[in-house]
């Protein structure tokens, strides 16, 4: 496995500022850093020639986290959902520019129309997904689905969401997952999206909580058993990046993951 860290916890600073942070994170062993293409880390074109000089100096590998903010890709609103497809095309063409090994993003939401029409997020969420794979396909780009957390209305949070998804998309869609160890636990998933993903999970963000909030504590302060998930995820034969999410104690989150690595 190689062991990554997201600028999630420089989010508040300026990009220019926050890149320097790494070469404190190569020195914890870091090989990954995961961009958040949000904020004011908006990624650019203009912002592109830094990025690529900086990360290449370092020697490091980039993934790209995909916009969030007022984003839904299963908005039953076909204005609103090509809205959030544009906001992530432009984020793909960037990570694919960057040379990204990863892209990352999350499922659709319920809205207040759900109840009316039941499934019509989930629909549209497949429709944008197929859509996303495809483009990817076009750029060369390697993407992944996160895992959502309660009790934010995502439509992919549990093991059964994505047995369903997946069944629906097949044929269609290799689909890939980017695991979330913070968010699964949340929602008492852990060992059951292990076991229903298997091989598709390609990427896990790590981060810690008490399983009431998203907090993304220092891993290691909250309630996930980290020796046991990570063994699960070793037996499986997992061996791809771990990036470390925490906004809190980041440093200590990297020496306390590194040796369960």
């Amino acid at each position: 496995m190689k062991l990554g860290l997201s600028l999630l916890f420089a989010l508040s600073k300026p990009l220019r500022k926050a890149i320097p942070v790494l070469r404190r994170a190569l020195d914890e062993g870091v090989e990954v850093v995961e961009l958040v293409d949000e904020g004011l880390h908006r990624l650019n074109r203009k912002r592109l020639p830094f990025l690529k000089r900086e990360l290449s100096s370092l020697g490091l590998e980039v993934s790209v986290h995909g916009p969030f903010v007022d984003v839904n890709i299963g908005s039953p609103y076909e204005p609103v959902r090509k809205m959030a497809l544009k906001r992530h095309f432009k984020s793909m063409e960037m990570a694919s520019e960057l040379g990204a090994v990863a892209w990352i993003f999350h499922p659709g939401l319920l809205t207040g129309v759900s109840y009316f029409y039941p499934g019509v997020e989930w629909r549209q969420t497949i429709r944008s997904v197929r859509e996303i794979h495809a483009r990817a396909s076009e750029l060369g780009l390697d993407v992944f689905l996160e895992n959502g957390n309660d009790p934010v209305p995502f439509i992919l949070k549990r093991a059964d969401d994505f047995s369903k998804f997946i069944s629906e998309l097949e044929g269609d869609v290799e689909l890939r997952v980017a695991f979330d160890i913070g968010h699964a636990f949340i929602c008492d998933q852990v060992e059951a999206l292990i076991d229903v993903l298997g091989d598709r999970i390609g990427y896990v963000h790590a981060h810690d909580n008490d399983g009431s909030f998203d907090a993304h504590m220092a891993i290691g302060s909250g309630g996930v058993d980290w020796p046991a998930v990570m063994g699960k995820l070793k037996a499986m034969g997992f061996d791809g990046p771990v990036v470390v999410e925490s906004v809190e104690g980041v440093w200590e989150s990297l020496r306390f993951l590194k040796p369960l690595l």
